[in-house]
């Protein structure tokens, strides 16, 4: 199924939804490039995580044909690595993909882009498990010195803009310009999740669409990341599938949730941003091993994390069996901060997938459901319980079901089955007569009277005879 937010990443600035005065701002500033070096040479897009800073920026490197460079702090946050990319891209000429050499002079530019430049740090000490240097050396006076220097755009994209210009950053109000994203409407979001609904050819309810784009408070990602949780391997998704995504109406939600765990190493921050989060540890739990392995590409960083997972997993079971719940304190901050600190390399990773485990459990609960509301219906048109209806006689209707048509069409009218429910009793194997049973006609729900008698008249005397005995 591939990941839809990137999928559906906006090609052009024309495509990004919400934020029109932003765009035009962005578009203003890129078009200067063609005139002389503007002033300003970099911009700041400022504004919360999924409101379509990064997408607006690559979107305008393409709408202009420029070539964009992107950098992200979680990888290079220090002076050598911000020189070694920004700096030296920023005052050379530019090459084509194909290798051939464009003059700025002849509009040929690169688009500098620097992700959560917020991450920058003045300096601090910081080395692996090889006892290498990974020092944050200057990594925000690089930048600024960079931004002088530059012949080429550059974008700085933050959520914290305050974080960026405190310290040393406060010069880079004189050299860049600030343009604030805002949460689009949820309107807008709901327009975005129908057309992707309608190219991935899935019918999903009006109320579940509309549902996702008031929870998402504005953050695009998300939302498009619980549209595809819900239509993994569906065709239809109806209101019920909400349940899954029930919790997630949060200021705080746990993808935030893992990018502050998986991007950050700083404990005491992680906790206060947790703090508010009011899902059960359990399902932290989940949703940390499910994107682990993804996240940590490093197999030492890996073995560090899930030994942090595994000893919260020990606090959680103790918790359980000794109804002590002051222990799920240890578990949140063990499964949190120690996984955050067990990283030894940051990673460029920004979208996490839904647990695996938990979205089973949802579809074979759903199955349940279906299965035990089919037995009430046999059961009560047998006058038996409901346990010798699932014991006793499902099997033998779900075979009868599968392989009779006729049998299966009679029953369907008789007991007014849905069309979830007769695919569970056709099964996988049997699927291809769903369209039979559910478009057959009425006539075909009565067995024609057969002229040729059945039974001899002698057959019938000796068939009455033998009732009359019993």
């Amino acid at each position: 199924m591939g990941d839809w937010t990137e999928k559906y990443r906006p090609k052009s600035l024309d495509e990004v939804i919400g934020n029109e005065r932003a765009i035009i701002e962005l578009r203003n500033w890129a078009s200067l490039w063609y005139e002389k070096i503007p002033k300003k040479r970099a911009v700041i897009l400022s504004g919360k995580a999924g409101t379509g800073k990064t997408s607006s920026a690559l979107a305008l490197a393409n709408d202009f044909g420029w070539t964009a460079i992107e950098l992200n702090t979680s990888d290079a946050r220090n002076a050598m690595k911000i020189k070694h990319v920004a700096t030296y891209g920023s005052v050379n000429e530019t090459f084509s993909d194909d290798g051939k050499f464009i003059s700025s002079r002849q509009g040929g530019r690169k688009l500098i882009i620097l992700d959560e430049a917020d991450n920058l740090y003045e300096s601090t000490r910081n080395t692996n498990i090889d006892g290498n240097d990974l020092s944050d050396k200057g990594g925000k006076k690089a930048i600024i010195d960079t931004i002088k220097e530059t012949q080429q755009p550059i974008i700085l994209i933050v959520n914290d803009y305050y974080n960026l210009i405190k310290g040393k950053g406060d010069v880079l109000k004189n050299y860049c310009k600030l343009i604030k994203f805002f949460n689009p409407y949820s309107s807008s979001v709901f327009n975005l999740l129908k057309k992707i609904c309608v190219k991935e050819d899935i019918f999903v309810d009006q109320k579940v669409l509309k549902t996702i784009a008031d929870r998402c408070k504005g953050d695009v990602r998300s939302a498009i990341n619980d549209l595809q949780s819900l239509c993994v391997d569906k065709k239809t998704v109806d209101i019920r599938s909400l349940n899954v995504l029930g919790y997630r109406d949060r200021e705080k939600d746990i993808f935030n949730a893992l990018r502050e765990i998986f991007k950050t190493k700083n404990v005491k921050i992680i906790r206060e941003n947790l703090t508010n989060l009011d899902i059960d540890p359990k399902l932290r739990l989940l949703w940390i091993n499910e994107n682990l392995p993804k996240e940590f590409i490093d197999f030492n960083d890996l073995a560090n994390g899930y030994n942090a997972l595994s000893k919260a997993d020990i606090f959680l079971g103790r918790t359980s069996k000794k109804q002590n719940y002051s222990l799920w304190s240890y578990a949140c901050d063990i499964m949190s901060g120690g996984v955050a600190t067990s990283k030894t390399h940051n990673y460029p990773n920004d979208s996490y997938n839904f647990p695996t485990w938990l979205r089973e459990k949802k579809a074979n609960k759903n199955q349940g459901d279906i299965r035990n509301l089919i037995i009430e219906k046999i059961s009560k048109s047998c006058h038996n319980s409901k346990y010798k209806g699932k014991d006793y006689i499902l099997s033998y209707f779900i075979h009868m079901f599968r392989n009779n048509t006729y049998f299966a069409i009679k029953m369907k009218n008789k007991f007014d089955f849905s069309e979830s429910e007769i695919k569970y009793l056709l099964g996988e194997s049997h699927k291809n007569k769903l369209k039979d049973i559910l478009n057959s006609p009425e006539i075909m729900y009565e067995k024609p009277i057969s002229k040729t008698p059945i039974f001899s008249e002698d057959k019938k005397e000796k068939m009455q005879q033998s009732l009359f005995d019993f």
